[in-house]
């Protein structure tokens, strides 16, 4: 059996009660507290999560903006020194690589962060339609992530901000050198949730300092640590793509409702672009869509969705919303099939159960 990935943060999780789960070859916190409890505290208040085992890639070299505009789909040369872009990688076919982020740490130097269970497989595409005077390294081994999250996060984590005003940062922004108690990272607005707060890359082995300075500093403001099973319920309700679910090698961008980091405008060619033209240009046969149940059930992933005796697809993410208290889910189904309102029955354990097309996302912060 192969032996489970750790993060820097492993020995801390025991201590905060952190219950652990095999997560695409990493042993992870699933819940420290409870989902529920975890869920709320991001929404009302803030949570730290550890999220080491995303990987970072540095590209860097005169080429590097050639190079990345040819390997992803959003439009790299908009991006200004500073700024974080969401994007994809496609496979000529259409279907996606990875979803990840891009940061300008300045010109012809750019930072990666891709998922976890993907690291090696996305360097090795990188990799492999490397060109030009472009050099790449997978930085992840020497790099951990933490994500404070939440409408308190950024009070809190101004605490250990010296000499930074974090208000600056603005969404999608990023500042490189920020000395949280004397440990230098970089800290992006920019997270998973769906409410505000900031992602911060520091050095592996200043990571379990941080972890606790930062739940000191915000233990006031009830700020508690935060598993996966909150971080899935938290993004599932905001509506963002998990890899593996909403998006993979059989799903687009486009049909997976990201065409927004999707530029077929764009004039440099990146991979998949033909394909993804086509099809724009002849209509998407299914697209990502939300559902309610109307009878009781939990939708789940891989739950197969039908409309009278036919199949017209599956549940790619369920569960009950914590904060809307309903059955709720996101199914890839046939594009003729979408309209909002459009009953169709999911089944569940073998019964089929009703249940009706609803608009997404099924949480938007208030943004004061």
């Amino acid at each position: 059996m192969t032996e489970l990935k750790r993060t820097p943060l492993f020995e801390v999780y025991k201590e905060y009660g952190g219950k652990t789960v095999d997560f695409g070859g990493w042993e992870l916190p699933v819940q420290f507290s409870s989902i529920k409890e975890e869920h709320e505290a991001v929404r009302t208040k803030a949570g730290l999560f550890d999220v080491s085992h995303m990987g970072e890639i540095e590209v860097k070299g005169p080429d590097s903006l050639d190079y990345l505009q040819k390997m992803m789909t959003n439009d790299v040369s908009k991006l200004k020194n500073g700024g974080a872009q969401y994007t994809a990688m496609c496979y000529e076919t259409g279907g996606t690589v990875d979803d990840l982020l891009i940061y300008k740490l300045e010109d012809e130097h750019y930072l990666l962060v891709v998922n976890a269970s993907n690291i090696e497989k996305d360097f090795d595409w990188l990799q492999d339609h490397l060109e030009g005077n472009v050099k790449i390294e997978n930085l992840s081994e020497g790099m951990a992530q933490l994500a404070l999250q939440g409408p308190l996060a950024e009070g809190v984590l101004q605490k250990l901000a010296k000499g930074h005003e974090l208000s600056s940062i603005g969404f999608f922004k990023f500042s490189e050198e920020v000395d949280l108690n004397g440990k230098k990272a970089l800290v992006s607005r920019t997270g998973y949730t769906g409410e505000d707060g900031f992602e911060i890359y520091c050095d592996s082995k200043d990571a379990v300092s941080l972890w606790n300075e930062v739940l000191e500093a915000g233990k006031e403001e009830g700020v508690i640590p935060c598993g996966l099973g909150a971080r899935d319920t938290l993004r599932f309700e905001a509506n963002l793509a998990l890899y593996g679910q909403e998006l993979s090698s059989e799903i687009s961008p486009l049909e997976a409702g990201i065409g927004f980091a999707v530029k077929l405008n764009k004039e440099a060619d990146f991979i998949g672009k033909e394909a993804l033209k086509q099809q724009k240009e002849n209509g998407l046969p299914r697209k990502l869509v939300g559902i309610e149940m109307i009878d009781r059930g939990i939708p789940r992933h891989g739950y197969p969705v039908f409309k009278g005796d036919t199949q017209i697809g599956e549940v790619t993410t369920g569960t009950q919303s914590p904060t809307l208290k309903k059955n709720i889910g996101l199914a890839l189904i046939d594009a003729i099939e979408t309209e909002l309102g459009n009953e169709v029955e999911v089944e569940i354990r073998g019964k089929r159960l009703k249940a009706a097309v609803s608009a997404t996302p099924f949480y938007k912060r208030d943004k004061k």
